[in-house]
C-alpha cells in the first residue's frame, strides 16, 4: 500500500495523466481473452495485485515484496491521507443512487474531501452524446482523480479509451468499492483475505451474479498458473504482445501484469 501511494503522489507532483488498475484472477484471465482488456493492463500508470493467488505468485517468481492491495483499500487510503486531502474528486459508476449515497458516506467519513460530481451511466458502453455530456461534465468541474466503478474488464477498458478525452490527472477502476463503502458488500476477517477465500465471502453473497464467474476463472487461472511455475509453458511478456487464448493459452504473465 505505501509503495502504491508513494507513486501516485509521484504522478500528481509529476503533473502527469493516467489510470489505475486493480487486478484479480478474474481480470488475469479476461486479458487471455481480450486484446483491448491486455491493453488496458499494459499501458496503466500502475497496475496493482487485488487478491491472494496474484500475490502468492507473484512472491513465486520473486516479487517478495508485493502485497495485497485492494480497490476499496486504495480509496479509503487516498481519502484519508492528508498528503491527497486537497484533491477534487469526481465518482464515476455505481447502480442508480450509489454514487451520490458514496459521496455522502465518504464526506461523513472524511469531512475534508472536496468531491466535485457524480455520474451513474447505463449498464453498457455510453452511446457519443452520452460521452461527450460525460466529458463536458469533467471539462466544467475538472477533477483531480475520478474513481471509476463499473467492474473489469468494462472499467479497464473505459479508462484507457476516455482518459485522454478528459480534463483530470489520474483515474482508479476500483470495481466493486462502491458497494463496499455503501455497505452492500459486507466486508470479511483478515483471515479470511490471507487465505485466499474472499472469493468465497463475495460468492455467498451474490451467488446469483457471480457463480458463472468463479466457474470460469478460478480454474482456468489455476491451470494456467500450473503450466507457468512448471516451466512447461512460457507466457509472453509485455513487448511480445498479445495472442489469442485459443492460439497461446495466456496472454501476459502474472508478473507481467502487475509489476510496474
Amino acid at each position: 500500500m505505501e509503495r502504491a501511494l508513494a507513486h501516485i503522489s509521484s504522478v500528481l507532483n509529476g503533473r502527469r495523466k493516467g489510470y489505475v488498475c486493480v487486478a484479480g484472477v478474474h481480470g488475469v484471465i479476461e486479458a487471455q481473452r481480450s486484446k483491448e482488456l491486455f491493453d488496458a493492463y499494459m499501458h496503466s500508470e500502475m497496475t496493482i495485485p487485488d487478491g491472494m493467488p496474484l500475490v502468492w505468485v507473484g512472491h513465486q517468481q520473486g516479487h517478495e515484496a508485493m502485497r495485497r492491495v485492494t480497490g476499496p483499500d486504495l480509496m479509503r487510503e487516498v481519502f484519508k491521507r492528508d498528503q491527497f486531502s486537497e484533491l477534487t474528486h469526481f465518482l464515476y459508476g455505481g447502480r442508480p443512487g450509489v454514487a451520490g449515497e458514496l459521496r455522502d458516506k465518504l464526506l461523513a467519513r472524511f469531512p475534508w474531501a472536496r468531491i466535485v460530481g457524480t455520474y451513474t451511466p447505463p449498464f453498457r458502453d455510453l452511446s457519443s452524446e452520452e460521452e461527450e455530456d460525460f466529458v463536458r461534465t469533467i471539462r466544467e468541474v475538472k477533477p483531480d482523480i475520478i474513481w471509476v466503478g463499473i467492474s473489469c474488464p468494462r472499467q479497464e477498458v473505459f479508462m484507457a479509451r476516455c482518459l485522454p478525452l478528459l480534463e483530470t490527472r489520474l483515474m482508479f477502476g476500483v470495481g466493486a468499492a462502491f458497494d463496499y463503502h455503501t455497505g452492500r458488500i459486507r466486508d470479511c476477517a483478515d483471515w479470511v483475505k490471507n487465505a485466499g477465500l474472499q472469493w468465497l465471502h463475495r460468492l455467498a453473497q451474490d451467488p446469483r451474479r457471480l457463480w458463472r464467474r468463479y466457474l470460469k476463472t478460478n480454474p482456468a487461472f489455476l491451470w494456467h498458473i500450473a503450466w507457468q511455475i512448471s516451466g512447461v509453458r512460457q507466457y509472453p511478456q509485455k513487448e511480445e504482445g498479445w495472442k489469442p487464448e485459443a492460439q497461446h493459452p495466456a496472454g501476459p504473465s502474472v508478473e507481467g501484469c502487475i509489476s510496474k
